[in-house]
């Protein structure tokens, strides 16, 4: 008897054990299938401006490590190289096309599905931090808790580049407030707080850092770090015209100040992920919403939205769980910014809602194949500020080619392997002929795709309710879903 008691005593004890252990394993399962996300949004970095892109002058020590560690979409582009346009994309995974949200300083409408809220109806917690450019209701003013599109920690502004004393909003609290000293070193700072305080969390996070930096203005990037870059050692690229290149010397000294400085801010935040142990159940993205012309083709620094590679392409690195074997690998086929949103989905296992208009590509995310190609759609609707004399148009990026059109007709065409400073328009060429036929039903279908008919800007201006004024650069903008009448936002250039 004692020893048949024992013998059940023992065999409960192994099927507790492995109850224990299968729950245990179910639980992990479980976490596994919702990973945390980490996306770090800056603005206005250029996807050639770090040393794991090849740019001869820029350290960036921290992103070139996070590089061997993530896959390296090299021709990631901006749908619309411009702040809100790109935000609005990013958050909606829609078309500038079917938001209307094409313009800087726009509302974008409560009804609008976005990517916190979808996140949220999975469990998550979601937290902002930094720049937001998507209320429409003044920089400077509170983006008020129901204009959050689902984010609920909140530490954010409509939109400032003072980065010495850049204000902020704190979750219910109406006051604004000041980040302390350099406003990416405050913003990661506060991010790890945000990172030690979830990382035993029963949920996943959502946790998104929206850095302001390289934007400009460049003169206020510590010095320390633009002593780094004396002008006349900066080697300029092939393509910065005669006109610009002394301007050209002195922004990219900032420019590149910000780069380096934002790089060892952001590096905080990759080490506190791995010290915490969450790189194993994390996704985690470095972006930029758009690039700049920095004085290439002639365009004076500052100015983007236009379709050339310079404000078009932009870094995206991608970390996710058991990347294993795939680290540090690349993909060239392009990343557009609508494909963003349902890619992250895809990896976090969440079903992808009907609204969304971007391709899911987790599939090439977890195989990345540099041999792999895809057409992406970039386009500026209505160009504004100091492109206000620019073309509308519409294009495409493969791999290889950059297509373009503007109303009148084909206007561009580059091969970017063979002339990666597109300095040569093989536009109407015999030998690239059928190439270009191929490329233009590409972006003809493209266009279908979505149900744009590519109108003059006009069109789009009339269709979403917006008036432009030309001599206060402004647009006037009907709130949809507020019913407050015409508001006055500036476009800021």
């Amino acid at each position: 008897m004692k020893i048949n008691k024992l013998l059940s005593i023992a065999l409960l004890s192994v099927i507790a054990l492995v109850s224990c252990e299968k729950s245990k394993k179910t639980a992990e399962v479980k976490k596994q299938s919702k990973p945390n996300v980490v996306y770090i949004l800056t603005d206005q970095w250029r996807g050639s401006a770090l040393g794991y892109a090849g740019d001869p002058n820029v350290k960036t020590p921290n992103l070139d490590n996070f590089a061997k560690e993530a896959v390296n979409f090299t021709n990631a582009v901006s749908v619309t190289p411009v702040c809100t346009p790109h935000r609005a994309a990013l958050l909606t995974g829609r078309f500038p096309t079917s938001t209307g949200m094409f313009l800087n300083d726009i509302y974008l409408p409560s009804e609008e599905l976005c990517m916190a809220e979808i996140f949220k109806a999975e469990g998550y917690n979601t937290a902002y931090l930094g720049k937001w450019h998507l209320d429409g209701h003044g920089r400077l003013n509170n983006v008020i808790p129901e204009r959050r599109q689902g984010f609920d920690y909140w530490k954010g502004l409509e939109c400032s580049h003072n980065y010495t004393k850049m204000p902020y909003y704190e979750n219910d609290d109406p006051e604004m407030k000041y980040w302390e000293g350099y406003s990416p070193n405050a913003l990661t700072k506060d991010a790890n707080k945000y990172l030690s305080d979830h990382a035993k969390s029963d949920d996943p996070f959502l946790l998104f850092i929206s850095i302001a930096t390289p934007h400009y203005p460049h003169n206020s990037a510590p010095k320390k770090f633009k002593d780094m870059y004396p002008q006349e050692s900066l080697k300029l690229a092939p393509n910065v015209s005669k006109e610009w290149e002394e301007r050209t010397r002195k922004e990219l000294q900032g420019y590149y100040a910000h780069c380096t400085a934002t790089d060892e801010a952001i590096g905080t935040v990759l080490d506190k992920i791995k010290e915490l142990n969450l790189l194993e159940n994390t996704i985690v993205v470095f972006s930029s919403d758009h690039g700049e012309m920095m004085g290439a083709h002639g365009v004076k620094p500052f100015v983007k939205q236009l379709a050339w590679d310079e404000a078009l392409r932009v870094p995206f690195l991608i970390s996710y769980p058991s990347i294993g074997k795939n680290k540090g690998t690349v993909v060239n086929a392009p990343i557009n910014t609508p494909d963003i949103l349902p890619s992250l989905l895809g990896l976090a296992n969440i079903k992808i809602p009907a609204t969304v208009e971007g391709e899911n590509i987790a599939t090439l995310i977890k195989n990345p194949d540099p041999n792999a190609d895809r057409a992406a759609l970039v386009m500026n609707v209505s160009p504004f500020g100091s492109n206000i004399k620019d073309s509308e148009y519409r294009a495409i990026r493969t791999k290889q080619y950059t297509y373009a059109k503007t109303p009148e007709g084909a206007s561009a065409l580059f091969d970017n392997l063979s002339d990666p400073y597109q300095m040569n328009n093989l536009l109407n060429k015999p030998e690239v002929k059928e190439i270009q036929q191929n490329l233009d039903q590409q972006l003809n279908a493209a266009l279908n795709d979505i149900g744009d008919e590519f109108k003059p800007r006009d069109f789009y201006m009339k269709k979403w309710n917006y008036t432009f004024d030309k001599k206060r650069n402004a647009i006037d903008w009907r709130a949809w879903n507020e019913g407050k009448g015409v508001l006055q936002s500036p476009i800021m250039k």
